[in-house]
């Protein structure tokens, strides 16, 4: 599609003409998982991020092996291909995809525009909750090259490294803690990282949620100082789904050689003790 680095984004024709295609498993990851008892796509199984995707002790990503068990309990094995989809233009979609890639899986795909497009689209959909038999799920040893750990972007400060905060603007510039309608979940601080370049996340998609064409997407982290300079990139947000979104972008569709998510991102970042930030633009 559009000429992008990777085959990595399906339509919702593709998705449609393969409803109940047992080489596939549908997967709706949303922002809010309500929505998926409103609707979903016929065959999709349903992941809340904060409770599925989640360790329940640590503020972490699952291991290998918990990883492993929610996928293969949730019917997904080593030989499926897994569509992913959502609301808010696929952030949390996008956060998943990134997930299956730090584990190694490489089926995976994104519907492009999310949730929205398939509604949009007036195609079909279900309220029954899916329940695939089990499966055996293989999840790899963790892959480090798409993931920044917090002594990772600390040691990137200063470097050619390019580090790229997607949150809106005036996060960025520290003038709101977090994003409106999300106060109570706000860092001690606002800024951003020192030397970090401002690119929104949703400057990577049009008014319908879908992805620019890979030439206005090049050209966009070109300007930025981002794209083109063969050297690594570490993207932000607030929490890692957003910087996910920018993550894919960067790594899938514009196919740049080193791009790693701190999915710790600005609610670790901004309650260290220890490290810089900058305020304003």
């Amino acid at each position: 599609m559009k000429s992008y680095a990777k085959d990595v984004l399906v339509d919702v024709d593709w998705l449609s003409g393969n409803l109940g295609n047992e080489a596939i498993r549908i997967v709706e990851v949303d922002e809010n998982p309500a929505l998926y008892a409103d609707s979903h796509v016929p065959g999709a199984i349903g992941f809340d991020w904060r409770r599925d995707l989640q360790d329940r002790v640590r503020r972490d990503l699952l291991d290998r092996g918990a990883f492993a068990a929610l996928m293969g309990s949730r019917g997904i094995s080593d030989e499926h291909t897994v569509v992913l989809y959502g609301d808010r233009h696929n952030w949390f979609a996008a956060y998943a995809y990134w997930y299956f890639r730090y584990y190694r899986h490489e089926r995976v795909k994104l519907l492009d525009g999310g949730r929205d497009a398939w509604l949009e689209a007036g195609a079909p959909t279900a309220t029954e909750v899916i329940a695939h038999p089990a499966a055996t799920f293989t999840a790899g040893e963790p892959d480090p090259s798409v993931r920044a750990l917090r002594d990772e972007v600390a040691a990137a400060l200063g470097t050619t490294t390019a580090l790229v905060d997607v949150r809106s603007r005036l996060e960025f510039t520290g003038e709101l803690i977090a994003m409106t309608g999300y106060e109570q979940e706000g860092a001690q601080r606002g800024g951003h990282i020192p030397g970090a370049v401002s690119v929104g996340w949703s400057e990577a998609v049009g008014a319908d949620g879908r992805f620019l064409p890979v030439d206005e997407l090049r050209r966009i982290y070109a300007d930025a100082g981002v794209a083109g300079r063969d050297e690594p990139i570490i993207v932000y947000c607030r929490i890692g789904e957003r910087s996910a979104h920018t993550w894919f972008v960067l790594s899938e569709l514009l196919g740049e050689r080193s791009v790693a998510n701190y999915d710790g991102s600005w609610a670790e970042w901004g309650n260290l003790i220890g490290v810089p930030i900058e305020v304003g633009p």
